[in-house]
């Protein structure tokens, strides 16, 4: 009996550590597995922070790319719009130049044919005529033709515009168009650079000159609408239109000096009539 119970004592010994040791195992188990449940819940709340970053920069992104969108439509829409006006005044533009020429040509004939006439008319008359008075009388006449010949040949002088009108290259000239009736002309000095100064419809800022070749350089604004005009030269006119009108206003500087220009604004008569028509019923 005492063998046996040495046997089962020494078969009971080694039960005790196994456990301890399989509990330890089973502990170290447990704790690596919390461990890396934990690493796999902060993993996972960081691949999901950086899932709603990008989702917001892509929010961002199709919003700018709407928003560039939306604004180049807009771009392309008004430039659209600017392109048909362009293009309905050039075809205005081309109508009347067409115009200008055949009348500038019509003018030509006629003049021709006048003094054609009138000459003709005085030979005639001082071959039917002898008498002193009446040679007296044919000289005056002769003289009057000659003044209005060479009125006429001074007007011819002037230059014409790509549109047919006639170009006033100083004071004399401008008062000569006066006279014509055909267009009012608003003559102006420009002393000093970038300052506006209102002249008829259009407000002109002097911004360069270059006295040795004779240009200028200015920045206008008509109706709310500024235009930059660099190196253009003396007595070159510079043409634009006004809301409502189907002529064009003519710009020409005549003299440029150190920071000071001097010229006139041409109005054609019919761009004038509905503006003192619309001024009269404002009051």
């Amino acid at each position: 009996m005492s063998e046996e119970n040495i046997v089962d004592t020494r078969s009971g010994s080694w039960h005790l550590p196994a456990t301890i040791i399989l509990g330890l195992i089973a502990v170290g188990g447990l704790a690596f597995g919390w461990h890396a449940n934990s690493q796999l819940d902060a993993t996972q709340q960081t691949v999901a922070a950086q899932v709603r970053a990008v989702q917001q920069s892509l929010d961002q992104d199709m919003a700018g790319l709407k928003d560039r969108q939306a604004q180049a439509e807009k771009t392309n829409s008004e430039l659209q719009g600017d392109l048909n006006v362009v293009t309905k005044r050039l075809k205005i533009t081309q109508g009347q130049l067409k115009t200008a020429r055949e009348e500038t040509n019509k003018l030509n004939q006629e003049t021709s044919q006048k003094l054609t006439a009138l000459d003709t008319s005085m030979k005639s008359e001082l071959a039917t005529k002898a008498s002193t008075d009446d040679v007296k009388t044919v000289d005056t006449k002769v003289g009057g033709v000659r003044t209005d010949l060479d009125s006429t040949r001074e007007d011819l002088k002037m230059a014409r515009s790509e549109l047919g009108t006639l170009i006033a290259r100083n004071h004399e000239d401008i008062e000569t168009l006066r006279r014509l009736g055909e267009r009012d002309y608003v003559e102006f000095t420009i002393a000093g650079r970038n300052k506006p100064q209102k002249v008829a419809n259009v407000t002109v800022v002097l911004r360069a000159i270059n006295e040795k070749r004779n240009q200028f350089s200015v920045a206008m604004t008509v109706e709310d609408k500024r235009y930059e005009k660099r190196n253009r030269a003396i007595n070159e006119p510079i043409f634009f239109y006004t809301s409502g009108a189907h002529q064009a206003e003519e710009l020409v500087i005549n003299k440029v000096g150190k920071d000071q220009i001097s010229g006139y604004v041409s109005i054609p008569k019919a761009n004038t009539a509905p503006a003192s028509t619309t001024s009269s019923s404002g009051r």
